[in-house]
């Protein structure tokens, strides 16, 4: 059965269009422009999820909602591919990051973005801001010294949810060269090919 993946342009459910690239499992996407004046997502995805949020999908009479929620469906309908690696440790990483994508790091950039846009007072709440954001970059680029991998020396859906923040984080958050390791991993998952055949699929995104 083909998965339907309610998908919000510039959002964070491109990353569900690459997961499923990744894990060649059969897709249709269907597109949803944002409002023009205020940048949030049409009422119509309301009529396929109360909270009318993307990414959502449905497969197998069910609809599945939040990143994360996604990604753990997906890689049990897949066996276990981009799943956490073999060992103890591992396991924990991949979990961690599972989790830190949405619940820690997302959200003070969330702010940023919404501070950005208050005149005059918004410049000057970012600048007492940032130190949480940088706090938060630092941490990323101490981890990614260490391997290559946000779970360890192999690429998984950890890597795939971690995406969205760290381009979000490249275009808005002063991520830069300063931080190396964090730079070179961006490098290594834009050019994946699966990445780039879900960019084409998905449409108009501002952090490729």
């Amino acid at each position: 059965m083909t998965i339907i993946v309610h998908h919000l342009e510039n959002s964070r459910s491109q990353r569900i269009l690459w997961m499923l690239e990744e894990l060649d499992l059969p897709y249709a996407v269907k597109r949803y422009r944002r409002d023009r004046k205020t940048m949030l997502a049409p009422r119509e995805l309301r009529a396929v999820h109360p909270l009318g949020k993307s990414p959502v999908i449905e497969d197998d009479g069910m609809v599945i909602a939040e990143t994360g929620a996604i990604i753990e469906y997906l890689v049990g309908k897949a066996d276990g591919r981009l799943g956490p690696p073999a060992h103890r440790d591992a396991v924990q990483r991949w979990r961690f990051w599972l989790h830190y994508a949405e619940g820690s790091l997302m959200p003070p950039l969330f702010v940023l973005l919404v501070l950005s846009r208050i005149p005059v007072l918004g410049k000057a709440a970012i600048k007492r801001f940032m130190p949480m954001i940088d706090r938060h970059l630092d941490y990323v680029e101490s981890e990614l010294t260490h391997s290559p991998w946000f779970a360890g020396d192999q690429f998984t859906a950890a890597d795939i949810i971690m995406s969205f923040p760290l381009e979000a984080a490249r275009a808005r958050a002063g991520l830069d060269e300063s931080r190396p390791a964090t730079i070179a991993w961006l490098e290594r998952i834009h050019a994946r090919p699966a990445y780039q055949v879900a960019l084409a699929k998905g449409g108009p995104y501002a952090y490729a």
